[in-house]
């Protein structure tokens, strides 16, 4: 197959040219503002390279009207978030499906547009959920899944991974590019969350800030407490003692649930999938960017026996914004 890239310069991007490249196939094109792609080399060195998201749709159409064997299949999409919808579009246009990471779309009632595109022009539309690949947890589900009983299971799940300074000024910063924090690194867990454990039917947001966020949320068969920064003094000892710079924890009933390992190197299996035929599409990507968006626009309350233990509870909170004032 025939892969387009864009976003080429992004820190994700790697992962995906490695998952063309190990399923046996081909990029033809990447695309990217900033021309600091010498990643390139390891994977597609004959790629051709746009800095103009113009001239790369441009070779895009001249190839759609070529040959089969020379026309674009795939574009994979590695841009920033708010950008996703854009680019998603310009893929089925030139009749190409779409292998886009998390989120999809920032807001959600652009999902049922590409929904009407993707009929219009006989193409897919494809996220990225690797977190429903691990293996640990596809086993959990299957436990899940077999358990008829009432008991609703007691998660805790929390996720801290250091941003310096750039951060704040970059688009992952800005929350109409990004989705916040909640949307930026926390989208693939609401979506592992709600796969595992049905859908939602209560939540709680009991911090937000810039760079943290936390809340309560009851799913049909589970009450998870979570919490997600960006914020290094958030870091448990454990973690700043080994050197590292992310902690991932989930916990369920107090048990400790291990997927950390191999968490970086997901897509391979994900483009194996779609390839396969069985990629996740827009619907599978919607729960979690519906349950998103209304955490977002959720307003903060104050119920210190049920949040998160990264929450110090022997401080006082201002309500309105929950940050902490004592």
């Amino acid at each position: 197959m025939n892969f387009a890239l864009i976003g080429a310069a992004g820190f994700i991007a790697p992962r995906h040219m490695q998952a063309i490249s190990h399923t046996g196939n081909n990029l033809l094109a990447a695309v990217d503002p900033h021309d600091c792609v010498g990643r390139l080399d390891s994977f597609f060195p004959d790629a051709r390279f746009f800095t103009e998201i113009e001239r790369f749709d441009r070779f895009l159409e001249k190839r759609r009207r070529g040959p089969e064997d020379q026309r674009v299949q795939y574009v994979s999409i590695c841009t920033p978030n708010y950008l996703h919808d854009s680019h998603v579009r310009l893929a089925l246009r030139v009749n190409a499906h779409a292998i886009c990471e998390k989120p999809l779309v920032i807001s959600p009632w652009n999902l049922d547009a590409l929904q009407e595109l993707e009929a219009e022009y006989g193409s897919r539309v494809f996220s990225v959920l690797q977190l429903r690949l691990i293996p640990t947890l596809q086993e959990l589900k299957r436990i899940v899944d077999a358990d008829r009983s009432d008991h609703r299971a007691d998660i805790c799940l929390s996720y801290v991974t250091r941003r310096g300074r750039w951060y704040d000024v970059s688009w992952k910063g800005i929350s109409g590019k990004s989705g916040g924090v909640s949307m930026n690194i926390g989208v693939h867990f609401f979506d592992l969350l709600g796969w595992l454990f049905g859908e939602p039917e209560h939540w709680e947001v009991h911090l937000r800030t810039p760079r943290k966020m936390a809340g309560l949320l009851e799913l049909e068969r589970a009450r998870v407490r979570w919490f997600l920064s960006v914020d290094e003094e958030d870091l448990p000892d454990e973690a700043r003692r080994a050197g590292k710079f992310a902690y991932r924890s989930m916990t369920l009933d107090g048990q400790e649930i291990e997927f950390s390992d191999g968490f970086t190197d997901l897509h391979t299996r994900v483009y194996s999938e779609i390839l396969a035929g069985r990629g996740f599409g827009i619907e599978d990507a919607r729960p979690a960017i519906e349950l998103v968006f209304a955490l977002n626009h959720a307003d903060t309350v104050a119920h210190p026996t049920r949040h998160h233990p990264f929450l110090d509870t022997t401080q006082a909170f201002d309500v309105a914004t929950y940050r902490r004032v004592a």
